[in-house]
């Protein structure tokens, strides 16, 4: 029995020995600009993640996850150094780190204990002059958005996921045996592409090995969505980049599905991505003593309260998702579900407790390592400290408390206008309780709670310098115009006559040559190529453009259109005036890629039933215009009202009653066309947007005369066709 007892002891000596000598290896996942809503471990029913479901399934699930400040860098800069952004900058420039604040990062802690450590993807830190982000860390590579898809050397493109998970692989493959190591894969996805305004692939650019999920799912709408929780905010908070950006995603329900499928799929991108690496980590047989963590740097606006983005104090901005799944916590803790109040601080904190290195005294942050080990602390914090400083100039800056009951803010760039929301009773936060009472002392007690912690991380910031700048008005009449710059006539000019920069389209085919955006094709086209405006999508507007193209050449101008991805990254369907040299009857017909295809030849007056069928109910002259030669096009879309004119001589006249088939609003593009050689050139390229609310025509107000006609439909047509009559169907 004795020598029983002491086999015992000595293999319980021998395996705690192990387990405190075989140092875990670290993998941290980290998205851009994602809630805790978009994952379907977190309640969504209708997003697939897979993979990041079963890290919670075998790991802990932090319900009560935030981040110390809601946008990219600072978030990013808290976890490479363990502070808040208050604490890692000054009073006078607080977005830059001080050069001792990030002399030493949590990596280089690991790496002089002996670990490998990693990083690929979105850097995103504003660092002091002279600062060597590779220094810190034993392969670096920043890989950004801007574009998404990036050229590889075989021509291919590939997206910056995809290529993050890619480097991650690559270095599991040349990993020293026996050494520790610590890899950081921080993802630019699910940012939004903020210079492509484009709905869909070109706002929010996902993987291609996710193309089509989604497309069949009607996505739920903003839960806060009703138009008093908006009215409801302060007017500061009203005309800020988060209502301007509203504008870019969410502020139609076609656009705001389009957008939610997109961004749903940048989503199942990563959750792919990630599968991918767990693969190859298991195949490595690394994943026995590997921790894998995912988090994300803010919280999202996706069309609650009338906001998009990020920046303010509600929780959409501050609650993230926080996952850690740890393969040496025993069974029984694996799958919990933690509400105990975690923030992005404690992350540096924690990776550096696993790998049984000293935690720094600066550090602000705890570790969650006891909390996974499902025994929390009881002196676990009550209360978490949250602010937003960044880009004073056009964001509302804040500082205040949020603990189990209430959350206090105050915005001290607008006459301290504060804020206290009973959380436990109010967790949408739509009541302020800072004006009522009964909840005074409770104001005070918090007031005086935050100017004591502002002090103790560093004190008050300088006063604003210059003015706060709004970024829309809250209601705009034109939402397109949000943020645009116009003429004295209200015209935005939508080429530079310089460069591509606001266009985006395959450059085998465009360019600018002499002042002017030019297409070309040597005949051997197999698919009309198109390049597309990014800056905004385009609904009521009064477009003009002068246009030359080459005799025999065939191009057009596509309005209201949509982007097709199935088909073509530069692809488009939408309706378009047609630029054609060699037949008179097509030059300025209206013309539709969706599928509807001709809707009105040239000097065709045509009224659209609400079944999709055109019908002539008038005829203008119809002119020639020369090849090779300058001329003025203008198409004018009044809701459902069309009208397309070359040198002011009208062209095209429509109404659109088929609701089903019609479009309302969407992207802005020019073409080069299948046929023979060919080259299309536009210049002095400008639109004016007009009010969203212009009425639609109606049936009522424009009967279809009995003796109307068909519009003769494209393609080859029966011997002895002729079009139907309206009074004879």
């Amino acid at each position: 029995m004795k020598s029983i007892l002491h086999l015992t002891v000595l293999f319980f000596v021998s395996f705690g020995s192990l387990y405190a000598d075989d140092k875990p290896n670290i993998v941290f996942f980290f998205a851009d600009d994602q809630t805790t809503s978009t994952l379907g471990c977190y309640g969504n029913q209708k997003i697939k993640t897979p993979n990041i479901d079963e890290l919670a399934a075998r790991g802990t699930r932090f319900e009560n996850a935030c981040v110390s400040q809601a946008i990219c860098w600072v978030s990013r800069t808290t976890i490479l150094t363990g502070l808040t952004g208050r604490s890692y900058g000054t009073p006078a420039n607080a977005e830059m780190a001080r050069p001792d604040a990030v002399e030493t990062l949590y990596s280089d802690l690991l790496r002089e204990d002996g670990y490998r450590v990693g990083y690929f993807g979105k850097w995103h830190a504003k660092m002091p002059k002279g600062f060597q982000r590779e220094k810190h860390f034993d392969e670096f590579e920043a890989i950004s958005r801007n574009p998404y898809y990036k050229k590889q050397p075989d021509g291919s493109l590939r997206h910056e996921t995809e290529l993050i998970v890619d480097r991650g692989i690559e270095f599991l493959k040349t990993q020293p045996k026996g050494k520790p190591f610590a890899l950081n894969l921080w993802f630019n996805a699910c940012h939004a592409e903020d210079s492509d305004r484009r709905p869909g692939i070109g706002h929010f650019p996902w993987p291609r090995a996710v193309d089509g999920m989604y497309e069949d799912v009607t996505i739920a709408p903003p839960r806060l969505n009703a138009p008093e929780i908006f009215d409801g905010q302060p007017d500061f908070l009203k005309t800020t980049i988060n209502r301007e950006r509203y504008f870019w995603r969410w502020n139609t329900d076609e656009k705001y599905q389009t957008n939610m499928r997109a961004y749903y799929r940048m989503v199942s991108g990563i959750d792919g991505a990630i599968g991918r690496f767990l693969t190859a980590l298991k195949e490595a047989g690394l994943d026995k003593n590997t921790i894998i963590v995912y988090s994300a740097d803010n919280g999202y606006y996706m069309g609650n309260r009338g906001f998009a983005g990020k920046w303010s104090h509600y929780e959409d901005a501050l609650n993230v998702p926080l996952i850690i799944a740890d393969p040496r916590v025993p069974a029984e803790q694996r799958g919990q579900v933690t509400t105990a109040a975690a923030l992005n601080l404690d992350l540096p904190a924690t990776f550096l407790d696993w790998a049984g290195v000293k935690i720094p005294k600066r550090y602000q942050g705890k570790s969650l390592q006891p909390i996974v080990a499902g025994k929390q602390p009881e002196n676990w914090r009550k209360e978490a400290f949250h602010e937003h400083f960044a880009v004073r100039s056009r964001i509302p800056a804040f500082e205040g408390l949020r603990n189990e009951r209430y959350k206090y803010v105050r915005y001290f760039d607008h006459d301290n206008h504060e804020f206290l929301h009973d959380l436990q009773q109010d967790p949408d936060e739509l009541v302020n309780l800072a004006g009522h009472p009964k909840y005074a002392d409770t104001l005070k007690e918090m007031r005086e709670r935050t100017t004591a912690r502002v002090k103790e991380l560093g004190g008050p910031l300088d006063p604003l310098k210059g003015k706060f700048t709004d970024s829309t008005v809250p209601h705009p009449v034109a939402s397109a115009a949000v943020g645009a710059k116009t003429d004295a006539d209200g015209f935005v000019s939508v080429f530079d006559g310089k460069t591509l920069r606001h266009w985006s389209g395959d450059p085998q085919y465009w360019s600018v040559e002499e002042g002017a955006l030019t297409g070309k094709t040597d005949g051997t086209l197999k698919m009309n190529r198109f390049i597309t405006w990014k800056d905004s999508t385009v609904r009521n507007v009064d477009l003009r453009v002068k246009v030359k193209v080459t005799a025999g050449g065939n191009s057009g101008l596509q309005y209201r259109g949509t982007s097709r991805p199935d088909l073509g990254l530069d692809i488009v369907t939408g309706y378009q005036c047609d630029v054609v040299a060699n037949n008179p009857n097509y030059n300025g017909m209206l013309y539709e890629e969706k599928g509807r295809r001709i809707l009105s030849h040239t000097g065709e007056k045509v009224i659209i039933d609400p079944e999709g069928q055109p019908w002539v109910v008038g005829k203008i002259p119809v002119k020639t215009f020369a090849p090779d030669e300058w001329h003025d096009f203008r198409v004018l879309v009044e809701g459902n009202h069309h009208q397309h004119w070359i040198d002011g001589h009208k062209t095209a006249d429509l109404i659109d009653l088929d609701e089903k088939g019609r479009a309302l609003e969407g992207v802005l593009a020019v073409q080069v066309h299948v046929g023979p050689q060919m080259k299309i050139q536009y210049k002095d390229f400008k639109i004016k947007h007009l009010p969203d609310d212009l009425p639609l025509q109606t049936a009522e107000d424009h009967p279809i005369p009995a003796d109307a006609y068909g519009v003769r439909p494209q393609g080859r047509l029966p011997k002895g066709w002729k079009p139907p009559v309206y009074g004879k169907r």
